[in-house]
C-alpha cells in the first residue's frame, strides 16, 4: 500500500490541515497511478486531465523541436508535475510527460479539483497557494535560465540537485539547463574538483 503521507506533509507547508480534513475532502479524490520506466504519463497533443504529485521515482516533461527533445521540467518525489498551462486552460497539451525511473504518482482529475474547491475555504485557499507556489517557481526557473551565465546555472543547480547526476542520463540534465553536453561534461569536472 502506497502512503500518502508525503502528499500530507507537502500540503500542510501551505496551510495547516489535520488528517481528518485530508481524508474528508482530498483523500476520496486521490488516484494512485504507476508508470514503468520511459512510460508517457501526458502526450503532447491531449488535454492534461491530472494534477500529479510524484510519492516515488522521476518524471520529466519536454517539448520536441526539429525532432529534438527540449526539457522545461525535472521533477522527483514531493513534487508536481503536469502539463499546468493545459490542465489549467483546458486545452491540448504543447508538452509531453514521461516517466524516467518506475514512478509513482498522486493524481487528481481537473473535475475532482474543482469539487475539492468548492468543498469548503480552506480547500480553495490550499489549492490557490499550491498553484502560486508553482508559477512563482517556475518564472523563478526561467529567470535564473535567462540571467544567469551557463556555468553558474550549472553550479546552483546542482548544489541543490546532487542526488540527480545519479539518476537523470546527462543529456537530459544539459538539455535541462540549456546547456551544451559537451560543455556539461566540462563543468562536472569543475565540480569534481570542488568537492
Amino acid at each position: 500500500m502506497v502512503s500518502l503521507q508525503p502528499l500530507f506533509l507537502y500540503l500542510h507547508k501551505f496551510v495547516e490541515l489535520s488528517h481528518d480534513e485530508f481524508d474528508q475532502y482530498l483523500k476520496p479524490y486521490i488516484q494512485i497511478r504507476q508508470f514503468k520506466k520511459r512510460e508517457i504519463i501526458t502526450s503532447s497533443g491531449e488535454i492534461e486531465q491530472y494534477f500529479n504529485f510524484i510519492l516515488e521515482g522521476l518524471a520529466f516533461k519536454y517539448y520536441k523541436q526539429d525532432g529534438e527533445e527540449h526539457i522545461v521540467q525535472i521533477a522527483t518525489e514531493e513534487q508536481i508535475i503536469h502539463a499546468q498551462e493545459s490542465f489549467h486552460s483546458r486545452t491540448p497539451s504543447e508538452y509531453t510527460v514521461e516517466a524516467l525511473e518506475a514512478t509513482t504518482l498522486a493524481s487528481i482529475t481537473f473535475d475532482d479539483l474543482e469539487q475539492i474547491y468548492s468543498s469548503s475555504h480552506k480547500m480553495e485557499r490550499l489549492g490557490r497557494l499550491v498553484i502560486t507556489f508553482s508559477f512563482v517557481w517556475q518564472h523563478k526557473w526561467q529567470m535564473q535560465a535567462v540571467k544567469l551565465a551557463p556555468r553558474e546555472r550549472f553550479l546552483r543547480f546542482m548544489e541543490r540537485n546532487p542526488e540527480l547526476l545519479q539518476r537523470v542520463p546527462q543529456k537530459y540534465l544539459a538539455s535541462y539547463l540549456n546547456i551544451q553536453p559537451e560543455t556539461f561534461s566540462r563543468f562536472k569536472h569543475i565540480l569534481r574538483a570542488k568537492r
